[in-house]
């Protein structure tokens, strides 16, 4: 069962449309209506693309990094979105902390008004 808060795997597409790699991404919200949309955000082990007060960085000593499943210090790249079907979910990675999810809820909330 998927939830908000976890990291999933899946072939995130690039925005020409081509087929991406195999990636992380945060699971944030579903959407709502009778689909199994999710909307999620890439994460990314390039840290050097973190956009200043948008992007959240989450560090190998972080108290939920070990609880995430990811293997380095990542970037959560809020900037990165898409609506997916859970069933192209390949697999599921972790959690992040409740706190974190609202912060990067928070970020993206602000950013989106603009």
């Amino acid at each position: 069962m998927i939830e908000e808060g976890q990291i999933v795997l899946f072939h995130f597409t690039q925005s020409d449309l081509k087929k991406g790699k195999l990636r992380p991404a945060l699971v944030i919200r579903k959407t709502p209506g009778k689909y199994n949309d999710w909307l999620i955000c890439m994460i990314s082990s390039r840290t050097y693309q973190k956009y200043f007060e948008l992007d959240e960085i989450i560090n190998l000593d972080d108290d939920d990094f070990c609880d995430s499943g990811l293997k380095t210090t990542s970037v959560i790249r809020c900037c990165r979105l898409a609506v997916v079907e859970q069933s192209i979910f390949i697999g599921k990675l972790g959690n992040i902390s409740l706190e974190r999810l609202k912060k990067i809820k928070e970020i993206t909330s602000k950013w989106i008004l603009g």
